[in-house]
């Protein structure tokens, strides 16, 4: 008796180890269709990226378009607040040409349009460079326009023949100085 068991067990195992020709033309089916799809899947999926990759070099291509445009309009019209300002004090200067009755008239004109002028200065934060007799010259904010025997320490300033202006600590014109030299002995 134990050897029909044994025989039974052998003939179940046989069954599972030879499918039939159907069964297994039915699993590669499957397995194709479902490769099938998968394919289909991954062709949808590279369509989908390849569009946004194309979107996205689009949208990055007109952005730095529109950063030259803003660069280039900002140059162009960089100075247009500041000649805005500065009308102001063309107007002061006519009204003080054209009403020449007196000295005194006049020189209230040229004292509003220095105000004038200086107020648009101060909004733009350009600053004078007027160094006092006996400040040390400072290369950087001064050009030494003449050396002079002097009381004072050499290489410091004797005199300003012209101011300087900074905009924002950039030096637009140094100011002009006479410096002190060396004594010779």
């Amino acid at each position: 008796m134990q050897q029909e068991p044994q025989q039974e067990n052998q003939q179940d195992q046989a069954f599972e180890v030879e499918p039939t020709a159907a069964a297994v033309e039915h699993e590669e089916a499957v397995a194709a269709e479902s490769l099938e799809a998968q394919v289909q899947a991954l062709e949808a999926k590279v369509a989908e990226l390849q569009s946004a990759l194309l979107y996205g070099k689009a949208e990055a291509e007109n952005l730095r378009r529109r950063a030259q445009d803003d660069v280039a309009a900002a140059h162009k019209y960089a100075v247009g607040k500041f000649a805005g300002e500065l009308l102001v004090v063309k107007d002061c200067l006519e009204m003080a040409l054209k009403d020449n009755s007196s000295i005194e008239n006049i020189k209230m004109g040229v004292e509003m349009t220095l105000r004038n002028l200086a107020g648009a200065f101060d909004k733009f934060q350009i600053k004078e460079i007027d160094p006092k007799a006996g400040d040390k010259l400072d290369p950087n904010k001064h050009q030494a326009m003449s050396a002079v025997e002097a009381e004072q320490e050499p290489n410091t300033v004797v005199d300003v023949m012209q101011k300087g202006y900074a905009i924002a600590e950039r030096v637009l014109r140094p100011a002009m100085v006479v410096v002190a030299k060396a004594r010779e002995e």
